[in-house]
């Protein structure tokens, strides 16, 4: 109903969206879509365009909101089949993997934002590695994907959309097999995220931050100044 006809037609009219590589996206069978995160609208055009339902791992608050918006929020999230994962406390790692694994393990495509967190200026930042414990624990493929002019279409605090054109750029889908059973060494689950944010990276044209977007920031809001390193690793072969 959401897809075809309340909420789909809508980001159709928004954001013509352009889609791009939707053939590496597998038919069939468990995957990880992984990509970048630049506006609230992600949540909703991703699983609107494409053909196999797509499940997210939200975060919590996006459930619990305050007053009409947060209802609605929190009903168009429910709606679409999104997890809402608490990030608070030592165990929400490993909650958001235990929750991102079961939804693999039924056979079903799984859509993950590596940076952690929406980026509040249009850069890609470092990503965390539970995207590589899943891809490892579950011996699935990733798809990275980068979406292209939605954060000027809907920045941070901006509740309605500008009209605009926007892409959807899907890459090919990238095999880790080589590491199979080494989901618990740091040094592969650090290589695995890097390659797979190289490829978004790749995908998307965007300046890239080696660090995380939450320290960041957090360094920002306290008026610090930055110490960003901008070029990511050379991803392991």
């Amino acid at each position: 109903m959401l897809k075809y006809v309340l909420l789909g037609p809508l980001l159709r009219l928004f954001f013509r969206p352009r889609i791009e590589g939707l053939e590496h996206v597998p038919a069939s069978g468990p995957a990880i879509v992984a990509g970048n995160h630049l506006s609230f609208s992600d949540h909703f055009l991703m699983p609107a365009i494409l053909k196999r339902r797509i499940t997210f791992l939200a975060k919590a608050e996006y459930f619990t909101g305050p007053g009409v918006k947060g209802r609605l929020t929190a009903f168009f999230f429910r709606s679409a089949g999104q997890i809402p994962v608490d990030r608070s406390g030592k165990e929400a790692g490993q909650a958001a993997i235990r929750e991102g694994l079961g939804v693999l393990r039924k056979g079903e495509l799984l859509g993950i934002y590596p940076e952690g967190t929406r980026s509040h200026d249009g850069r890609l930042y470092k990503g965390k590695v539970g995207v590589a414990v899943m891809a490892l624990t579950a011996g699935v493929p990733v798809v990275p994907c980068a979406m292209i002019g939605t954060f000027e279409a809907q920045p941070p605090g901006k509740v309605v959309p500008r009209i605009r054109p926007v892409t959807i750029r899907f890459g090919e889908p990238l095999d880790f097999s080589r590491y199979a059973g080494m989901e618990r060494e740091k040094a592969v689950l650090r290589a695995v995220t890097d390659e797979i944010v190289y490829a978004i990276l790749s995908l998307s044209g965007q300046e890239y931050v080696d660090e995380y977007a939450g320290v960041v920031k957090e360094r920002e809001a306290a008026g610090q100044n930055p110490r960003e390193r901008r070029f990511p690793r050379a991803p392991l072969g």
